[in-house]
């Protein structure tokens, strides 16, 4: 396999299959495609590499997170158009711009959802192939988990899914646990299986050894490093290349049959699929690609002087995100201060200039050397899911808990603390992503259109409450110094103060989805409505979104779409089955 950045050198012309994005879906693809197909692949991506340059350890280091979001040499680092009900606040949008995409600089919480949102795609879609039973294969064919094995688990799956505990904040993370069970919530074994409601130990994608398992590290890089002859034979079919930048889609009549690439020296090259075309770009960048191309609204076309190749109005439409906010107190002891806080007030160097440099030199080593430690960890160890109120009939707000105070929500507050990060899972406000100009350089507009209805303000209302109370339980006690955010003196049931509260306060949960929604704007198995030759699989082909992260639903999505493609199916669990809370329609928990 050749890794390459565009304009380096002469590449082939032609490839069975062209994949614009090489992200968390776009590696799975590539890697299915090529390995099981049998079928030559032009991987294409508009960043780098997440290896081989000097920073690299941001990218592969768990608890070095933050560094990844706000780095834009990584990231594409968005924006949202200023939010109407947040107070006229734009939010950061952070988007992998790098092998691996946003699985190279998530916070690597593996989140399945519930087996309730997969029953409600099938409806949505109109297809049985999307219910519970159906995706569960695919969620397990994809997982490896360090754990033991369990009808809901995957076992030699590519991608490495563990649970960590670290010694020195175990206390409070266990706390958070108890908490939840003392203000009578369930205790939850393994909330990607049987039973997400409830409080306890989280899954994440860090693999055995300490490192970040992107899609990049788990589905790529053993092609680009085989150790299997049959590695090696797979990767002689796949081409990567970095620094290339999609500025649109070739067509011949109604087929797409390629793209048109930039490279860093604004050179325009053309490549072109014998078979197919596949968008893995995102939720931002497959509808951005489909609008340049002239697929998408034609009254939205006809405003850039775009002409119009395929109206279809769901282009770019029935945007969704999570809106999430942190409830945050003061600790005496326990918590990740003395490890994570560093000095503000120095740019981008204050992320090096650490409080307690003696602490972050020791867990660094210690991840360098032994894969192992407080950095070997995203420290979203422990977590739950729970009902806002009655009458919903699955969990519908999610927390990961932190032992520590994050502000900004990249810095460690400088004293000992603890956080809920808390959100509603199902919001039912829709946005938007729309184009700026016909320029592809230009980012598009997203607007997620948060809090636009009233469901929506009583839903994060009912779980800012749910939370206050949960973060009050005796099993604090040892721990608690004071209220942090929102202060002692907030009036918790004042109606007002609190939804002013979350518009100033609430953030994205970066889950942007849904934008070119199968049903809508492509069919079952991904393929563009209206074009030949055309497919897209990543996060935008959602028709709603899951009830936690979206980082393993994507996962599984591009697994079920690279075996469409393949013209094959897994065959249903049918003993699949998952917990259902006894009268919901009345009661909260």
């Amino acid at each position: 396999m050749a890794l390459r950045r565009l304009g380096a050198s002469s590449l082939p012309k032609k490839h069975d299959y062209v994949i614009v994005g090489a992200g968390s879906a776009g590696c799975v693809m590539a890697h299915r495609l090529v390995k099981e197909h049998g079928a030559s692949v032009l991987l294409l991506e508009a960043g780098l590499s997440n290896r081989g340059s000097w920073d690299s350890w941001k990218n592969n280091m768990p608890a070095a997170l933050t560094f990844n979001l706000a780095n834009d040499k990584y990231n594409w680092d968005f924006h949202t158009v200023p939010q109407r009900h947040l107070d006229g606040r734009r939010l950061h949008q952070p988007r992998g711009k790098i092998l691996g995409g946003s699985s190279s600089l998530n916070a690597m919480a593996y989140v399945r959802g519930h087996a309730l949102d997969y029953e409600r795609w099938a409806k949505e879609i109109g297809s049985p192939h999307w219910d519970y039973q159906h995706i569960l294969p695919y969620y397990k064919k994809a997982q490896h988990h360090s754990g033991e094995a369990s009808p809901y688990r995957g076992k030699g799956g590519p991608l490495r899914v563990s649970r960590k505990r670290t010694q020195v904040v175990k206390p409070i993370n266990d706390a958070f646990v108890e908490a939840g069970v003392q203000a009578g919530y369930l205790a939850a074994e393994d909330m990607n299986g049987f039973q997400q409601e409830g409080f306890g130990e989280m899954d994440m994608t860090v693999g055995e050894d300490g490192a970040r398992a992107s899609t990049a590290n788990c589905y790529l890089w053993p092609l680009l490093k085989p150790k299997s002859e049959e590695d090696r034979q797979a990767a002689e079919r796949l081409t990567v290349l970095t620094k290339a930048t999609t500025h649109q889609l070739l067509f011949d009549g109604n087929r797409a049959i390629g793209v048109e690439v930039a490279d860093t020296s604004g050179n325009v090259h053309q490549v072109y699929a014998e078979s197919e075309v596949i968008l893995c770009a995102g939720a931002v960048g497959s509808p951005q690609l489909l609008m340049l191309s002239g697929i998408g609204d034609a009254a939205e076309l006809e405003k850039h002087d775009i002409q119009v190749r395929h109206h279809s109005p769901g282009v770019g439409n029935n945007l969704q995100d999570h809106l999430e906010f942190y409830i945050q107190f003061l600790a005496k002891h326990t918590s990740l201060y003395p490890y994570a806080a560093t000095f503000g007030g120095f740019g981008g160097l204050s992320r090096y200039l650490f409080r307690r440099p003696w602490n972050a030199v020791t867990s660094g080593l210690g991840w360098f050397i032994l894969g192992r430690g407080m950095s070997a960890t995203n420290h979203f160890e422990v977590g739950g899911f729970v009902r806002s109120a009655p009458g919903k009939q699955h969990p519908d707000v999610q927390y990961h808990f932190i032992p520590g105070c994050v502000v900004g929500q990249l810095d460690f507050l400088p004293e000992h603390g603890y956080q809920a990060h808390c959100g509603t899972m199902r919001p039912t406000s829709r946005g938007t992503i729309r184009l700026a100009s016909r320029d592809p350089s230009e980012a598009p507009l997203i607007d997620p259109n948060f809090l636009a209805t009233e469901e929506d303000v009583i839903d994060q209302r009912n779980a800012f409450r749910v939370t206050h109370e949960i973060m009050r339980q005796k099993a604090f006690d040892p721990f608690v110094l004071k209220p942090f955010s929102p202060d002692t003196d907030f009036n918790v049931e004042d109606d007002a103060a609190v939804d002013a509260w979350i518009r100033q306060n609430s953030h994205s949960g970066y889950h942007l989805s849904c934008t070119c929604a199968m049903g809508s704007v492509v069919d079952e198995e991904g393929k563009v409505l209206g074009v030949d030759g055309l497919r897209i699989a990543d996060a935008s082909i959602m028709p709603s979104m899951t009830s936690g992260n979206l980082n393993a639903p994507t996962i599984m999505l591009a697994e079920k779409i690279a075996d469409a493609v393949r013209g094959v199916r897994l065959p249903p669990q049918e003993d699949a089955t998952w917990h259902q809370p006894d009268d919901w329609e009345k009661k909260q928990r």
